[in-house]
């Protein structure tokens, strides 16, 4: 049988690289591997007989008496790739002829641009935590790699700190937090895209020989790109053919970058077929110096690994989000159902309007009133009082509290939009401290949404934003804000450093954001944060240890939001996906859909309201009701259970369903969707996962019906095996439903 040219290549190639190895091993001794278990994965790294630090296995959980060979350095491929670039190493640094993707890239005072780090010593502890110390071989730099793998999930979490024990600065270019390689075979990569009210598009594709960069220059993590990605190991056959990512299936090894500022992934399928994956600081116009004995810290970069395909690996990032990300980590509660004023009074709040559109919200279920934009400053648009944080005397003559008595008299309680890191020309803070703002002196100050981003990086700037925080919490019972952010950086100057130091602007002026946020919620705990940025754009599990919801997108509409919400989950948790009803036609492409089908859609993750409810009819304001009650009924289980998406939306699919099982298995909440059904076609027949296939569950609908003949009740492996056929034939049209399990 002829073999294909790929899998010669690799014979050859291996069988080359295996005897050199063999003679590596015969002429010099290795040092010592390290070995992290937790959940079904094992990870493991070592040190070779040059000492570096070497990737040696990332995959399923081997047995605690199964020997990890030890590392040696992998041979020089011709006179063209030293054996630096051809051994995987675990954190490279630039130079001694490397020509793969750096993970650290240094310039010294005297001008040399060489690093080559080797090990020095190890403190491990335990099987789920070690630090590593890397110095070079010559220079005083230091390199210490934290890792720390979780015992359930099996997600590892690494960063890198550097410290600079020379006696002159250096200058830092290039700065990653981990880097990730996987031994050659057929992958697919997965990653999430998107712009401005389209957000979160799940893209696939196969990695191919050379690097791919998915990144974000913007100062903030943009809705662009997302900094998360997910390798599937594909195993069909023709290598020319579509690639495969299974939703249940195969293994697939995950990562998520815990950083709000601009960052860039490299996955690189180096001559050796390894494929790399390096992220961390984005190098795009970055330099960070380093005095003698100052130190400059990495996010963290986590990482994980599923043999239950793309699904699997989404449903260990969400447990791990709820038990070790988020603020209330590791019980965090489901966020309250909430009502928002934007879209029915704008920018026109008022006592009494807002009163009103309250009284309204607490008859339907809501638990959470929020008043949007226009409440502070001279705040009539959005050209003006960004920055000018008082409450605005002609709009509110007796300040917040009567609004927030009667919001409290109702039984909800009181949130309020802020967008702190943001000021107009026109306010009183700009005139005063025009200096405040990234700029480059004697250079165009370019506004966007009339507005312009402050430079906290500043201290006056933190303080002065943690200072009016503060006071608006401390001065008024407010639950919740609605922490806005609405455009991207540009002319990113910080003229208050010399020139060598202004670049260091990426990485402080997120560190205080993080500061701030923390400060809040130190000084207010029980006050909750909502992370927005004109919807998805700035999403990750940096901001997520101080935020406790996200605001995936500007774009409400329902059927839009099906695919968006498919796609953030596969990186986020629905216990953080903020999720509004809104009006119909709806503002952005003037689609038509029925009240039932806005709410289910929303009920997928963690349900707002945000329609003009001065124009609900009685017959709006029963189904709202009706629908929040049964929302409230399980929520629990769809904001924390494991998420099974069964059909998915994305492709131009007529249809859509997603089923969510609480950890126990005693509960499961299915939506199904029609876009449309076709020549007398119905929906397809729902075979549902997860549940526990010995115990009785009972069928209870929230909206719609099935076929004639559909029990009541019945096993778990007949809702599994037999599965459910719905009576769902139209356009937009929902279906939802609940099985719980018989005590």
């Amino acid at each position: 049988m002829k073999r294909h040219p790929m899998i010669r290549r690799f014979s050859t190639l291996f069988t080359s690289l295996f005897m050199a190895t063999v003679a590596n091993a015969q002429k010099s001794s290795p040092g010592p591997v390290f070995r992290l278990d937790g959940g079904n994965a094992t990870y493991a790294f070592g040190v070779n007989e040059r000492g570096d630090l070497q990737t040696l296995y990332w995959g399923g959980r081997i047995g605690s008496q199964d020997a990890i060979p030890p590392a040696h350095s992998f041979p020089e491929w011709a006179s063209f790739d030293s054996t630096n670039t051809t051994t995987p190493q675990e954190y490279s640094g630039w130079g001694a002829g490397l020509f793969t993707e750096p993970a650290l890239k240094i310039t010294f005072a005297d001008g040399t641009r060489d690093l080559a780090l080797r090990f020095v010593n190890a403190t491990p502890d335990g099987t789920q935590a070690t630090d590593v110390l890397l110095k070079d071989i010559s220079r005083d730099i230091f390199v210490t790699l934290h890792y720390s793998m979780d015992a359930e999930t099996g997600i590892l979490g690494r960063s890198a700190k550097i410290v600079n024990r020379e006696k002159l600065p250096v200058m830092i270019e290039q700065m990653a937090a981990a880097q990730w390689t996987l031994p050659p075979a057929r992958y697919t990569l997965s990653y999430l895209t998107g712009r401005w009210a389209g957000e979160w598009t799940l893209n696939q594709g196969l990695i191919r020989p050379g690097a791919r960069i998915i990144e974000s220059r913007r100062g903030t993590t943009g809705h662009q790109a997302n900094p998360w990605f997910a390798i599937s190991r594909d195993t069909s056959q023709n290598p020319g053919g579509i690639p495969t990512a299974p939703e249940e299936s195969g293994e697939v090894w995950f990562g998520a970058l815990a950083w709000s500022g601009s960052w860039r992934f490299t996955i690189d399928e180096t001559q050796f077929d390894f494929v790399r994956m390096t992220g961390g600081f984005n190098p795009f116009d970055f330099g960070y110096k380093l005095n003698p004995g100052e130190s400059l810290e990495s996010p963290v970069f986590y990482g994980g690994y599923s043999n239950h395909g793309l699904g699997g690996a989404s449903r260990l990032l969400h447990r791990f989000e709820i038990a070790h990300i988020l603020p209330q980590a590791p019980n965090p509660r489901p966020r309250p159902v909430i009502y928002n004023s934007w879209e029915a009074t704008e920018f026109n709040v008022s006592e009494a309007a807002q009163i009103a559109l309250a009284e309204k919200a607490a008859s339907i279920g809501v638990d959470r009133f929020v008043m949007d934009d226009g409440w502070f400053g001279q705040r009539k648009d959005d050209h003006a009082g960004l920055g000018d944080w008082y409450v605005n005397p002609q709009k509110f003559p007796n300040g917040l509290k009567p609004v927030i008595d009667k919001v409290h008299s109702l039984g909800m309680d009181f949130g309020l939009w802020v967008e702190p890191e943001m000021v107009n020309p026109d306010s009183d803070l700009y005139r005063k401290h025009p200096e405040w703002v990234l700029n480059f002196p004697g250079r165009p100050r370019t506004e966007q949404r009339n507005q312009l981003v402050l430079n906290l990086a500043r201290p006056d700037v933190k303080q002065y934003i943690e200072g009016f925080l503060n006071k608006l919490l401390s001065e008024n019972d407010i639950a919740f804000l609605k922490w806005d952010y609405n455009r991207n950086w540009s002319e990113p100057g910080w003229d208050h450093l010399p020139p060598d130091e202004q670049k260091k602007i990426y990485v402080e002026f997120i560190r205080n954001l993080y500061a701030i946020l923390a400060d809040l919620r130190k000084k207010h705990p029980k006050v909750e944060i909502e992370s927005c940025s004109g919807g998805g754009g700035r999403v990750d599990l940096g901001i997520l240890r101080y935020t406790d919801e996200v605001w995936p997108s500007d774009n409400t509409d329902p059927f839009d939001r099906l695919s968006m919400q498919d796609g953030f989950t596969y990186a986020y948790t629905p216990q953080v996906m903020m999720a509004w009803v809104t009006d119909s036609p709806h503002w952005l492409n003037s689609r038509s859909t029925t009240l039932a089908y806005r709410m289910l859609s929303s009920m997928q993750g963690s349900l707002g309201i945000g329609a003009n409810l001065n124009n609900w009819t009685p017959e709006e304001f029963a189904t709202a009701k009706r629908l929040i009650a049964a929302y409230h009924a399980v929520q629990r289980t769809i904001a924390q259970g494991d998420l099974y998406r069964l059909i998915s939306p994305r492709n131009g699919s007529e249809f859509s369903s997603t089923e969510t099982v609480s950890r126990d298995k005693s509960q499961a909440v299915v939506f199904a969707f029609t876009h449309s059904t076709q020549q007398g076609r119905g929906f397809p027949l729902l075979q549902l996962q997860g549940l526990d296939p010995n115990a009785e569950y009972t069928l209870t609908w929230i909206e719609g019906t099935a076929r004639a003949g559909t029990p009541d009740r019945a096993s778990g492996a007949w809702w599994m095996n037999h599965g459910i056929d719905l009576d769902l034939r139209g356009d937009f049209v929902a279906a939802a439903f609940r099985l719980d399990q018989r005590r």
